[in-house]
């Protein structure tokens, strides 16, 4: 199957709804099995995105499982760009 980066960036004053949803964003991580790694973009400490890279059938199935996300069903993020991905090194 191929990898999917999906590169999220937060809007603006975006820290208290992405505390509020934290909790289930990681739960559904962990639950969905096809994230290979995962983690929050920083600006000086603050959360400011996500970096997420799943294993997963096609496109479709990206788009499908990012818009899943609680953060994304919340509307924490301004901008969710899918790539798909290959690993090289690592």
């Amino acid at each position: 199957m191929p990898l999917f980066a999906l590169v999220c960036t937060d809007k603006a004053d975006h820290e208290p709804l992405r505390k509020a949803n934290r909790d289930a964003h990681l739960a559904y991580l962990n639950d969905t099995g096809c994230v290979t790694f995962a983690g929050p973009f920083l600006d000086a400490g603050t959360m400011t995105g996500s970096l997420v890279v799943i294993d997963v059938a096609d496109r479709a199935a990206a788009e499908t499982w990012a818009a899943g996300d609680p953060y994304a069903r919340a509307g924490l993020f301004a901008k969710v760009r899918i790539e798909e991905w290959k690993k090289v090194i690592g």
